[in-house]
């Protein structure tokens, strides 16, 4: 069997994040020092530590077959790969800034303006799409400092903390996409390899629903278990238990962590007691 080759950030901010999910799916990966591919002894797969702006061009070819990427960079890139999901970390977005001084945060500041950025088809769409006529100065790296040099009015970068930009004195004005990372794949897959793909995915969405989810227990009055069902939302039905105390069940379920705290006061007020969220540590669809 072929194994699926899976390309992740040799180095940078989405290397740990990516094998982490990879570990939390099951993958062994036990990789020595400066190793730059790695067979997972437990799985029908190999991991391909790349340069991060290789990654796409590797995708399109096929000499991956799915990737674990930053979003923003796939649309920088425009190559012709598919998207299968996001993964929730190493959230950012690209965007303008100019120096703290300028006051505008119109995007007619930048008309006739010069802007350097490493995301240049990125920017030139969004200005074309704007009616924005600028001079776009391609660096690629250490954008930051082109206004304090004197190349260009302002800039267009990812900005995550923004601690970045305030240490040197600029700020962010206009939000050009909001990225994280997310698993792509290659068109080139053939049957065996789209299987594997498969397997590899479903732990990756359980996982990732696991994350976002938290098992809830709570005694409920029989009389309103009903009405708790309805306010509760589920994946599936709760599982109600009979408690040894005569008219009370315990309520077992699946909820989205933030829906919880919505509800929270309407299940006190329908009778809910002792109620306990637990972190799901795994998830199977």
């Amino acid at each position: 069997m072929n194994p699926l080759k899976i390309a992740i950030q040799k180095s940078g901010r989405l290397n740990q994040g990516s094998l982490k999910l990879l570990k939390d799916c099951g993958l062994s990966i036990n990789n020595g020092r400066d190793q730059l591919k790695v067979t997972i002894p437990n799985f029908p797969a190999e991991i391909l530590y790349l340069r991060n702006s290789d990654i796409p061009q590797y995708l399109e070819d096929g000499v991956v077959d799915i990737a674990i990427i930053g979003e923003n960079l796939l649309i920088e890139k425009e190559k012709q790969v598919e998207i299968l999901e996001r993964l929730g970390f190493s959230k950012c977005k690209v965007c303008l800034a100019v120096p703290k001084e300028i006051e505008s945060d119109e995007l007619s500041y930048f008309q006739g303006k010069r802007i350097a950025t490493s995301y240049p088809n990125t920017l030139r769409k969004f200005l074309n799409d704007n009616n924005i006529q600028a001079d776009i100065h391609m660096i690629s790296g250490s954008v930051e400092i082109a206004p304090n040099i004197g190349l260009a009015d302002g800039i267009c970068d990812i900005v995550s903390s923004g601690s970045t930009l305030f240490k040197n004195g600029l700020r962010a004005t206009q939000t050009i996409l909001k990225s994280e990372a997310v698993l792509a794949k290659s068109l080139n897959l053939n049957g065996e390899k789209e299987a594997i793909l498969e397997r590899l995915l479903f732990r990756m969405k359980s996982v990732l629903r696991a994350k976002n989810n938290k098992y809830i227990l709570m005694n409920v009055p029989n009389d309103q278990i009903e009405a708790i069902s309805q306010v509760l939302p589920v994946l599936k039905s709760p599982t109600v238990l009979p408690l040894v105390e005569e008219g009370w069940s315990s309520l077992h379920s699946v909820i989205e962590e933030t829906k919880f705290w919505e509800v929270i006061d309407e299940l006190k007020a329908l009778g809910a007691e002792g109620i306990l969220i637990v972190p799901i540590n795994k998830m199977v669809l």
